[in-house]
């Protein structure tokens, strides 16, 4: 039934299939091309995504840090230096930190942020560590998907709270707040949400009364065609008897309204009457808009807010995306000093009336954390890893070795294997070589900003590079990346996220690009010429959101005229006449779902692989299929695949076929009958992208959330 399109995963799927990737292990081929071991090839120097951090309150200049999809990381050097602090075979999505007086500390799974065009997982629950996160073990929550924040009493380490948002893409499930008053033996469920959707977003206890406890619900889904970021059960909640019971904070706060989203609290450490909310809001039109609406404060704990007077700098911070952020943090020492998540970190001296930007070292904040062993000193986490300042937050130095980085693409030079490329989320498309420039040759560099996505090195001149951002907005640079020209005009009306960008195999000069028209280019991107129709079923509903757009592009060696296309909305087709006509593939097997990617049998047009993903619908399911005449009819060769979501599928030679998933890679020497994983030593981390280079011998994977690793193909036998 798992295996059926929209009929959902049960509880605890995501734990149960992990633990079917790990015994798939005992399927490998020993001996053969792929059991060899994956080995990291950078960055150290990038970073990626901080959700959370934790410092440790018994040993100096010790924190830990919650990355989105690269495990819990430990600094014993106060934020200079860090190294993994996390098993490599456990959801690397962390979403929340907490550590007990005693120096428990506490892991949760699965991140909060919803994402735009981005990607976010979900988690397998809550973990803890008692030895400096040496070992964990998992004290519940299995079912929970995402688990925003974390509380412990400062007076009883055993009494817990956790925020749980729940499942990003499915209504229903197991959402709100949970306790445990056992150190996480046993929980129980004490504030649910008014909708099937809400799910808990922010926690705060009273430090100097801890029945005392503070939340906000956020009313939030996303689906395939839209997103709705925010809804009637959004809004603050107290408690005054440890979670017993619940009341709306609502003297001077929003009134419950479908427009209402992410919501942020905090309690002022040194005076807890002083409360904190900021509120985020949609428009009508644009659901899944972040908008910022209001700062407030209440000086009586949280019987009565007051709106602050409006500031310029403190809502632009949250730009149209405040759903990405949802986070305030009070100095220890000084209750008027308060800091506000948001693109730039932003601060008010002054209570929430008047405000400063921060930009911390990198764009979108997340996390931020003061040292007790030292005055001063204050860490925070952002979209570009974590970074330390020494006074108070007026400037920000970032940690060394952070190798985190989330990719979403990755391409080889076919003459030096050293030269790769790769679009990272929020930090460019990078390459691992220097510029002109010089500099450190070990440190990665970008040069492509914004979101980093589709990524290629031309195979007959690495010095032909080209990049793109969010949304196909696209490069192209004939010094390898020194310097930059947009792409010629190209035709769509939507694109994806992540815009196809590809070449001809037979010539790199021809190359195709894609929005929800397919785009010819015969000059290297200079120019472009629509070769297609609209090969989607149109735009989404929601207003503004770019669904129904082409999600990969595979062109075929033996005959250039041949070409394969998948979409968002689940559809494939074929050309084999440069796209003058164009057929649907069509198989009663095939699920609605996102098309992943498209590949071409490099010896023959006719043979080609096609993966489908229901990941955005809130399946952790993939779908491999394979056709032998052109499209016509096709064989589901998924198998003993784990159920998790594909990403990429490599032909290695005509015997050996490779797939990413969300749970590594796996590799088949019997045409899919059954699947083995390919090679040891790999986090599990999704895997997104996959490059081969004839070359070095070596097969390259981007992953989302562990940066780039290399696997290096053995002789057979």
């Amino acid at each position: 039934m798992q295996r059926l399109y929209d009929q959902g995963v049960p509880p605890g799927a995501l734990a149960r299939a992990a633990r079917q990737a790990a015994a798939i292990d005992r399927f490998a081929v020993k001996g053969g091309i792929f059991s060899g071991t994956w080995m990291f090839v950078g960055p150290t120097n990038i970073g990626g995504r901080v959700l959370d951090i934790a410092v440790d309150p018994t040993q100096a200049d010790t924190l830990y840090v919650a990355t989105a999809s690269g495990g819990v990381w430990k600094s014993v050097d106060a934020g200079r230096s860090f190294s993994v602090a996390w098993p490599d075979e456990a959801s690397q999505a962390i979403g929340a930190l907490a550590i007990a007086p005693d120096g428990t500390l506490y892991a949760g799974t699965g991140e909060t942020g919803p994402g735009g065009g981005s990607l976010t997982y979900g988690g397998t629950g809550l973990y803890q560590s008692t030895d400096g996160a040496q070992t964990w073990n998992r004290v519940g929550l299995e079912d929970v998907s995402r688990i925003a924040r974390i509380a412990i009493d400062p007076s009883d380490p055993a009494r817990i709270f956790a925020a749980v948002s729940g499942d990003l893409f499915l209504p229903g499930g197991e959402r709100g707040v949970y306790r445990s008053q056992d150190g996480g033996n046993t929980w129980e469920h004490v504030l649910a949400g008014d909708t099937q959707t809400t799910g808990a977003a922010d926690l705060a206890i009273d430090p100097r009364d801890p029945s005392r406890i503070f939340v906000t619900l956020w009313d939030h889904r996303r689906a395939p065609a839209g997103r709705t970021y925010s809804g009637i059960g959004s809004g603050a909640y107290f408690s005054s008897d440890g979670g017993d019971r619940w009341t709306r904070l609502t003297n001077g706060l929003p009134s419950a309204s479908p427009l209402i989203g992410r919501i942020g609290i905090a309690v002022a450490p040194s005076d807890p009457l002083r409360v904190y909310v900021i509120t985020t809001q949609s428009t009508p039109r644009f659901p899944s808009d972040g908008l910022f609406e209001g700062f407030y404060v209440s000086a009586d704990g949280g019987a009565s807010f007051t709106r602050q007077p409006p500031d310029s700098i403190l809502s632009q911070s949250q730009a149209s995306y405040g759903w990405w952020f949802g986070r305030i943090w009070v100095d220890p020492s000084d209750a008027d000093s308060v800091w506000a998540a948001g693109v730039n970190l932003v601060h008010s001296r002054a209570a929430g009336r008047g405000w400063d930007g921060n930009p911390a070292g990198h764009a979108d904040q997340h996390a931020m954390a003061w040292d007790p062993y030292l005055a001063g000193r204050v860490y925070v986490g952002n979209d570009g890893g974590a970074f330390t300042s020494l006074d108070n937050g007026s400037t920000w130095t970032r940690g060394a070795h952070q190798p985190w980085t989330q990719f979403y693409t990755v391409d080889v030079s076919r003459s030096d294997p050293s030269r790769i490329v790769g679009g990272a989320q929020d930090n460019g498309v990078n390459r691992s070589y220097r510029g002109t420039g010089g500099g450190d040759p070990d440190a990665w560099n970008s040069f492509v900003g914004g979101d980093g996505l589709a990524a290629r090195i031309d195979p007959t001149n690495q010095y032909k590079v080209y990049g793109c951002a969010q949304y196909g907005s696209c490069g192209r640079s004939m010094d390898g990346g020194d310097s930059l020209l947009l792409f010629g005009p190209t035709s769509s009306q939507r694109r994806n996220w992540l815009s196809p960008v590809e070449f001809d195999p037979t010539d790199p000069s021809v190359m195709y690009y894609a929005g929800n028209i397919l785009n010819r280019s015969t000059n290297s991107a200079i120019t472009w010429t629509p070769i297609s129709p609209d090969l989607t079923g149109g735009p989404s509903s929601f207003d503004g959101y770019p669904f129904g757009t082409i999600t990969t592009v595979a062109a075929a060696s033996t005959d250039s005229s041949v070409l394969y296309v998948g979409t968002d909305d689940g559809r494939v087709w074929t050309t084999r006449d440069l796209g003058s006509s164009w057929l649907r593939l069509e198989d009663p097997q095939f699920p609605t779902a996102w098309v992943t990617r498209v590949a071409v049998d490099p010896a023959d047009a006719d043979i080609a692989y096609v993966a489908f993903s229901g990941f955005r619908a809130g399946n952790q399911q993939g779908y491999l299929f394979r056709t032998t005449d052109g499209g016509l009819t096709w064989q589901d060769i998924t198998s003993n695949l784990p159920l998790a979501p594909l990403n990429d599928v490599l032909i290695v030679n005509s015997s050996s076929l490779l797939v990413a998933s969300d749970l590594g890679v796996f590799a088949t020497d019997d045409g899919g009958a059954a699947w083995y994983r390919a090679g040891n030593g790999l986090p599990q981390t999704p895997v997104t992208d996959l490059a081969f280079s004839a070359f070095a011998g070596k097969i390259f994977a981007s992953t989302f959330g562990r940066g780039m690793y290399s696997l290096e193909i053995l002789p057979s036998g």
